[in-house]
């Protein structure tokens, strides 16, 4: 896979249908009046429109909108946070309710200035949307809490129906690409998720276009495999502002298909790549049968329906 030269015009297969109806403007003015973040915005989602518009996911970023980390491939502003606010999963809460959401990705900026990395506010929130919000399935996106086991024990109580933790690169490029992150370390939380809640489906995305190989994207998979991963996605790095990382090249769509092709045959029990997929993507469609159904049994006109098309188990 060769380089091509930086600062390349966007292909035709980037460009996306910006769509502000009335169900997106409505979440807009909700996110704003309950004081609230989503990765959604503040990543700079290409896929905030479609999945907004249809209210079926959408990923909420708790624990303030200031990282303690600078990562070169992240929009998220980097500084000092602020104090916790311990209302923050009332308001994640009710807000999931109003948008009668199917399934919710709780995501959150690092907090390496805190001894449990925000555990205890996450597991929160976890907890607060499912006693209001039984029907909804619930995924969690954290860093990686500096590798602190009792900070993952905290996280793994509330019993979110999937764990979702990103190593964002190959392990080569790691240093380059994820500041005080380690790919390793990621490897293991995703591991010790595994020993804590067997049965708890654990998932991992990369972003390509950094300047990787495809033998190392490959190495990559064994790697997750190796930790006992079930789920990968795999999307185009896009640089956020020309403070960022550049675009090394970018993947075509038949690319990411063969990618996508081999990480099935290599074993994940589900993979969505291509040029516009995020780590949340179509991420209601990847949690376990058991989970699916339950959300079936509280959904609002779906009470009599019996199964559902999600056919995979882990």
């Amino acid at each position: 896979m060769a380089k091509q030269e930086k600062y390349l015009r966007k292909p035709e297969w980037l460009k996306t249908r910006i769509n502000t109806n009335k169900s997106y403007r409505s979440l807009k003015k909700l996110m704003r009046e309950n004081r609230l973040n989503t990765v959604c915005e503040e990543a700079r989602c290409p896929n905030i429109h479609e999945c907004w518009s249809e209210r079926k996911t959408a990923t909420f970023m708790i624990l303030g909108d200031t990282c303690t980390r600078g990562c070169r491939f992240c929009a998220i502003k980097t500084g000092m946070p602020n104090e916790l606010d311990w209302g923050e999963p009332k308001r994640v809460a009710d807000s999931v309710g109003i948008m009668g959401l199917k399934h919710v990705v709780i995501t959150s900026v690092a907090r390496d200035d805190l001894d449990d990395g925000g555990a205890q506010v996450f597991a929160n929130t976890v907890r607060a949307v499912r006693a209001q919000n039984p029907g909804c399935t619930i995924e969690i996106l954290p860093s990686d809490m500096k590798g602190d086991y009792d900070s993952l024990h905290t996280l793994m109580d509330s019993k979110p129906d999937i764990f979702n933790h990103n190593i964002e690169t190959v392990r080569r490029l790691t240093k380059r690409v994820r500041a005080r992150a380690m790919y390793d370390r990621s490897l293991t939380l995703l591991q010790r998720v595994k020993e804590i809640a067997p049965k708890t489906p654990t998932k991992s995305s990369i972003m390509v276009g950094l300047g990787e190989e495809k033998d190392e994207i490959i190495q990559a998979m064994d790697d997750l495999l190796a930790h006992d991963v079930n789920i990968m996605t795999i999307g185009q790095y896009l640089q956020p502002t020309k403070k960022h990382l550049n675009v090394e090249r970018y993947y075509h769509p038949d690319e990411f298909e063969e990618l996508k092709e081999i990480a099935l045959k290599k074993g994940f029990s589900h993979c969505e790549a291509g040029p516009l997929v995020r780590s949340s993507y179509h991420a209601d469609e990847q949690v376990t049968k058991g989970a699916a159904q339950r959300r079936i049994k509280y959904m609002k006109g779906y009470e009599e329906q019996e199964d559902t098309q999600v056919d995979f188990t882990f």
